[in-house]
């Protein structure tokens, strides 16, 4: 590889996973506060939170690495022609495929990246995060350890606590039961845990009382433990088997799902949108990286043409991905618009190489220009009024 290659390369992969993990962290800090409910009504530790959440990461990066791609690019060839990198390149006889090469070959490498994460990866994480969701929703002890609240785990049984450590101790207890018909126990405690003995959940509660009142008349009975034991076990409830949704199959369930998959029986068109979306995606980043050469690989020597072309470029990729997102709301429906998922990145790909052949100069329309040209005009006397320069002298 030659040092230009590798000039241009390295400073787009800088650009590129900056872009990529402070994109990827906003947008994975927007989808966890969905399930915030798991920390807050569901016992969980923020650890066991970030983790669960993290599951969706994967998911997260094929979404979002073709814009740190279009990022990364836009900010480097804008540099390579601002410091007049590319006149030079092209005042000692350079081709501009000579940028081109790079350009492609980290374009193919986020490609091989999201494809792997696209087919692989993501389908893992996002069934893992399903299998934690349903356990969690399903988890006794998390619903019942939640502090200052009555919880009631089935008719006549209801759990209060004060506190819970760190360690998992539950301070503070009072369990209320009255699923006897003649008569009502109350537990109280100072301190408990929930431990799993011999295939059995019990609830261990140390230095407390149980209260017996008869549902008829009669005087209450007062006993004092040290340490006492109540069986939760026949109130576990068995954790259903999660119904995973076509983002969370693997690739090769998408391909051959089981004949007795109720939800694949019931949603094939969902299943065939789904594998065809995770063959595609992996193309935009290649669209991205061209559709940003044909507007900043050429040489341009104007603050204002830069400026013009920058916008385009960025218009250009975040137009051609929304379509690609209004295609996905509706494809699925029959084979034209199961098509229409790849004819939309290839035909930004077709289109921008199409355009690099021809050596076309590509601009914004001419309304667009002239309120970029304004702003950048204001830029500068900004600029020129901060450095303390009047009419372009120091």
């Amino acid at each position: 590889m030659k040092i230009l290659e590798r000039y241009i390369i390295r400073r787009a992969f800088m650009v590129f996973a900056m872009t990529l993990a402070a994109m990827t962290g906003v947008v994975w800090a927007t989808q966890a506060l969905r399930q915030l409910d798991l920390v807050t009504s569901k016992g969980q530790t923020l650890i066991q939170f970030i983790s669960i959440t993290m599951l969706a990461m994967p998911f997260l990066v094929v979404i979002v690495a073709p814009f740190a791609l279009m990022i990364a690019l836009v900010l480097v060839l804008n540099a390579l022609s601002g410091d007049s990198e590319l006149i030079v390149i092209n005042a000692t006889g350079g081709s501009r495929f000579l940028v081109l090469k790079p350009v492609l070959i980290f374009a193919v490498t986020v490609m091989v990246l999201c494809g792997t994460l696209s087919l692989y990866v993501a389908p893992l994480g996002l069934s893992q995060l399903r299998e934690e969701i349903t356990r969690v929703r399903a988890d006794l002890v998390a619903n019942i350890v939640q502090p200052g609240r009555f919880i009631s785990v089935e008719d006549g049984l209801t759990f209060h606590i004060r506190n819970r450590s760190g360690n998992g101790t539950l301070e503070g207890l009072l369990l209320h039961d009255i699923r006897e018909p003649d008569s009502a126990f109350t537990y109280q405690a100072e301190t408990g845990h929930i431990v799993e003995m011999q295939n059995r959940t019990l609830l261990v509660m140390q230095n407390g009382t149980i209260q017996r009142k008869p549902q008829a008349d009669g005087d209450i009975s007062i006993v004092r433990f040290q340490s006492y034991a109540f069986d939760l076990s026949s109130l576990i409830p068995q954790a259903s088997t999660p119904v995973y949704k076509a983002s969370e199959r693997s690739t090769a369930d998408l391909m051959s799902p089981s004949p007795d998959d109720a939800y694949a029986t019931q949603h094939p068109d969902k299943l065939l949108q789904e594998l065809h979306e995770r063959f595609s995606q992996p193309l935009y980043p290649v669209a991205f990286s061209l559709i940003v050469f044909a507007f900043l690989g050429r040489v341009r020597t104007t603050r204002q043409n830069r400026n013009m072309a920058v916008l385009g470029a960025i218009v250009g990729c975040v137009t051609l991905r929304t379509a690609g997102f209004g295609v996905t709301a509706i494809a699925g429906e029959g084979v034209l618009t199961t098509a229409l998922l790849y004819f939309v990145p290839l035909l930004g790909i077709v289109l921008s190489m199409w355009t690099i052949l021809k050596d076309e100069r590509l601009t914004p329309p001419k309304w667009a220009g002239n309120r970029l040209e304004a702003i950048g005009e204001w830029i500068e006397r900004v600029t020129d009024r901060i450095n303390g320069r009047t009419n372009g002298v120091s």
